[in-house]
């Protein structure tokens, strides 16, 4: 199978998954903060989805490196359509009580994620040639990203004119596309009989190999603590009502924008990737996102929120860029899965972790002050890194191609 054949269809198949993940997390949040009227509650939902999502991680990447890769993937998609038949189930109020039941599906949901992300790394790297690997990750940054634009987006749509029920029926439908999406990824799993069999021995391998390496341990503790302070994007349902006084379209606007400035961003990296001075790039990406959260979080006027969401994803999206490349260059293939997977507990550590923080920040200090605190901390992370790093701040994609 050609490079870029085998690349289409490994985007049906991420495709599948997360619009059905983003459109989920949108009806998830407003389900519940419909029920609860509490930022606290939109924060727990984040640490309903970390705990398992911790517990299963670090499994699911040796499993990826000793197993099926394509049945491990095929799983988290079939995860995603149960998740959306239960809460559909909730939503049309044959299951009761809601708000526990609706933190049980995000847990499991938290587990399909665990399994996801090793898998799907894992595959890519398998199918991507080296010396194409930074523009196929930038191409591959782009098509996640118009799902991160379109899930929202319909997800809020779906909600405001035909109700929860019918979107979490749709979240269904969309796992089961991933699902059939796997079923065309042609790849062979390899068996290395030098690969250690035991779990532990072959974990502790990958946390040596994480450990040991400066790049890609610099580029995961900078995802996580900077992301941590810079989740406001996890308390906008409340931000919609109490400052916009607007509905779930306005949400759904809200959450497309950084996505639509990843995309943009992420098409023009395929095009010209940052090959010189990544290092430099990336701390000033982190730095801008940073600032675009505070701009953000003093803005009260809809298109001006919109529009500095969108300047966050513009960044982001050239830090995802250059910290996925930084990964895949870096791991040799029989380890793709645990170093994934490691990487991931970060990753779900600033994610998770950082809608908790915003949930409790936004109680105790108001929703402007939290989001205008936690821009702030990102800019400090970044400096502190920058400090910390001289390896990654030096860094050259081209020598590491």
């Amino acid at each position: 199978m050609k490079t870029s054949q085998a690349f289409r269809t490994l985007l049906l198949y991420r495709i599948g998954a997360t619009l059905s993940y983003q459109m989920m997390m949108v009806a998830v949040g407003w389900h519940l903060y419909e029920i609860t009227h509490s930022v606290v509650s939109l924060g727990l939902i984040g640490l309903a989805e970390l705990i398992p999502y911790f517990i299963l991680a670090l499994y699911a990447g040796y499993a990826v490196d000793h197993h099926s890769r394509k049945i491990i993937a095929a799983i988290s998609c079939l995860l995603h359509v149960a998740v959306g038949l239960f809460l559909m189930a909730i939503a049309l109020n044959w299951l009761s009580p809601p708000v526990p039941l609706i933190y049980t599906a995000v847990a499991f949901l938290g587990l399909a994620r665990a399994l996801l992300r090793p898998s799907y790394q894992a595959i890519f790297g398998q199918l991507i040639p080296r010396d194409q690997m930074t523009r196929y990750t930038a191409y591959a940054s782009s098509a996640f990203q118009i799902c991160v634009v379109a899930g929202p987006g319909l997800g809020g749509l779906m909600i405001g004119f035909a109700g929860l029920e019918w979107t979490y029926a749709l979240v269904a439908l969309s796992g089961a596309v991933g699902l059939y999406g796997i079923t065309f990824i042609q790849i062979q799993h390899q068996k290395n009989t030098t690969l250690n069999t035991h779990f532990l021995t072959s974990l502790l391998e990958g946390i040596h190999y994480v450990r040991k390496h400066e790049l890609i341990l610099g580029i995961m503790a900078l995802d996580m603590f900077a992301v941590l302070f810079g989740g406001a994007v996890s308390i906008l349902p409340a931000f919609v009502k109490e400052v916009l006084d607007a509905g779930p379209e306005t949400l759904g606007i809200l959450r497309a924008a950084p996505a639509a400035g990843a995309v943009i961003t992420g098409i023009y990296l395929a095009q010209r990737p940052l090959l010189t001075d990544s290092g430099k790039h990336l701390f000033l990406s982190v730095g801008g996102f940073g600032l675009a959260i505070i701009a953000f979080g003093l803005s009260q006027n809809l298109w001006l929120c919109a529009l500095f969401l969108f300047v966050s994803g513009c960044c982001d999206s050239i830090s995802v860029v250059i910290r996925s490349s930084i990964m895949q260059l870096t791991t040799p293939d029989h380890m793709r899965g645990r170093v994934s997977a490691i990487n991931g507990i970060f990753i779900g550590s600033s994610n998770e972790l950082g809608a908790l923080e915003s949930g409790i920040a936004a109680s105790l200090m108001g929703l402007i002050p939290s989001i205008v605190f936690g821009g702030a901390a990102t800019i400090g992370v970044v400096l502190l890194t920058y400090k910390l790093a001289p390896h990654l701040r030096k860094l050259h994609l081209k020598d590491l191609a």
